[in-house]
């Protein structure tokens, strides 16, 4: 796999938004992504040091559709912790 097809896309929420403030930073990952592939494509996009990676799956929700209950695909979120001093600018301002 290729690093840059590790990260799929920031993850955007007010719970996330709290956790900047801490150098914490969430991402949507591919799901036979790993810590070390996940700490390799962070500091090579964004150029910043990680220090730390916890990964997380979410599982799938029951939704209704008509009268059908469908199961939505889990998936997998990455929290990677920065070096004290460094951000990932594509976060600012939002």
């Amino acid at each position: 796999m290729h690093l840059y097809e590790v990260l799929r896309r920031p993850l955007i929420t007010e719970k996330s938004t709290k956790l900047q403030t801490q150098g914490k930073y969430a991402f949507e990952i591919a799901d036979e992504a790993n810590k070390p592939m996940i700490k390799q494509a962070v500091e090579n996009a964004f150029k910043v040091r990680v220090t730390g990676v916890n990964v997380v799956t979410v599982p799938g929700k029951t939704r209704r559709v008509g009268r059908r209950q469908i199961q939505t695909r889990p998936w997998k979120k990455a929290i990677v912790t920065l070096q004290a001093g460094d951000k990932i600018e594509f976060f600012e301002g939002v």
